[in-house]
């Protein structure tokens, strides 16, 4: 488990999140790149894709027991290859970002909007790159070991 990968993720995440709740009115939609990625202040008040909504207390036992599961998994195990640390790593590190939203304000602050999309934060990035890694270990890496 990479504790620098995990802190730089929640760390980015909440920063970036506290300049849009600062600086953006709910909803408020400015242009980076017109018609196409837009920086949009949403609350979103349930999972992917909106999801759920209105299920924190799930949310928070779910990423609770997931966060706790993936430390216990890396601390029992004797050698992690270093694609699985970093993917575990991106994955619990997107996973508290958004939990802290979720305890702090009782949703998650997203702002990334490409409009074919529904808007995202540095987190879900975080648990979507983690994820693919995870995947690349288990299907190509593993395999061959």
């Amino acid at each position: 488990m990479s504790y620098l990968v995990i802190a730089a993720i929640i760390i980015l995440d909440q920063v970036s999140k506290f300049l849009v709740i600062n600086q953006f009115d709910l909803h408020q939609s400015i242009p980076v790149i017109n018609n196409i990625f837009h920086i949009t202040y949403v609350r979103n008040y349930g999972a992917a894709f909106g999801i759920l909504k209105h299920q924190k207390l799930f949310f928070v036992i779910m990423t609770t027991i997931v966060v706790i599961g993936i430390i216990f998994y890396i601390r029992k195990q004797s050698f992690v290859h270093a694609m699985m640390k970093y993917s575990l790593s991106l994955i619990v590190g997107g996973a508290i970002g958004n939990l802290v939203d979720r305890l702090s304000y009782g949703y998650v602050i997203d702002f990334f909007d490409f409009r074919v999309w529904p808007v995202f934060n540095i987190a879900d990035m975080a648990i979507v790159i983690g994820a693919i890694f995870l995947c690349y270990y288990l299907i190509f890496i593993e395999q061959t070991a």
